[in-house]
């Protein structure tokens, strides 16, 4: 159980959390929404124990600052923005195994389920790896050791169709385990990731809503799709999806996981008027 009290932080005059008072749970999975500004990163950083801050946090009875260690222990994250780290991959591994007590085992399982092969990467510094890279070797480090809360900016920002598919389907297999907080500033990129949706505004909550939790996170859906003429940008836009084109270019099939459904129809949104027809079915898996 996580539980905030009257969280506050003030930075001098600005006061940018002011009285936050939350709980989750495991099986929780939490939409963190709002603005630039609205305090989404600072709340991140005084679940980390990283701020001092007036108030109460509790994760399973452990406040994050003044028993920072075996907090962290419990909690993966992922942050938007790679850190610069220099040390090399196994390195990085090793050290992250040694903070929760924990085989390196389980990390590199989910790497390679991501589509990432690590061995050639063992030496490399960190920082010297692609965007996409970094991203899959820190939800390999999250995702690939006990935790009792998950903490995601923008988890998916850099993945491909696939290892997005098998980020969703790893998600699943965590969270009766874990609570899991994904922060965005566009609910429509992780709504169909969550069971309930927190907006702050000012520093403040101003929504906490339970929403529809029947989604499959590991399922699929297959998609054809119908142009009424051949449109480069459209052919752009699709192929990055993964999706392949028929001999004129004006049929196009592919496949998408579930919850990304709302993200994908955005996508099309911006071509309706070149689009002939639709189908989307649920894959038989």
């Amino acid at each position: 159980m996580i539980s905030l009290k009257g969280v506050t932080k003030t930075f001098k005059r600005t006061t940018v959390l002011n009285g936050i008072n939350l709980e989750f749970a495991a099986g929780d999975r939490v939409a963190l929404i709002g603005s630039n500004g609205a305090g989404k990163t600072t709340l991140i950083r005084c679940l980390l124990g990283e701020y001092q801050f007036e108030g109460s946090i509790s994760l399973n009875g452990e406040n994050p600052r003044e028993n920072r260690k075996a907090v962290l222990e419990r909690i993966g994250f992922v942050p938007q923005l790679p850190p610069p780290l220099k040390m090399p991959v196994q390195q990085l591994l090793n050290f992250s195994a040694g903070v929760c007590g924990c085989s390196t085992d389980e990390m590199k399982a989910v790497a390679a389920q991501l589509g990432l092969d690590l061995e050639p990467l063992y030496k490399r510094p960190f920082e010297k790896l692609s965007g996409g890279q970094k991203q899959k070797l820190l939800i390999s480090i999250a995702l690939g050791r006990p935790t009792s809360l998950l903490i995601m900016d923008e988890p998916a920002a850099n993945l491909d169709p696939e290892a997005r598919h098998t980020l969703f389907s790893l998600l699943e297999k965590k969270q009766e385990e874990s609570a899991m907080l994904i922060s965005s500033h566009r609910l429509d990129e992780v709504a169909s990731l969550v069971n309930r949706v927190i907006e702050l505004d000012r520093g403040q909550v101003v929504l906490d809503d339970r929403v529809d939790d029947s989604i499959d996170l590991s399922s699929l859906l297959n998609c054809n799709l119908t142009t009424t003429r051949i449109e480069p940008a459209f052919s752009k836009a699709i192929g990055s999806w993964g999706f392949s084109a028929g001999a004129d270019e004006t049929q196009w099939s592919g496949t998408i996981p579930g919850p990304d459904r709302l993200r994908f129809l955005g996508t099309l949104s911006r071509y309706a008027a070149l689009l002939a027809a639709v189908e989307i079915k649920e894959a038989k898996q």
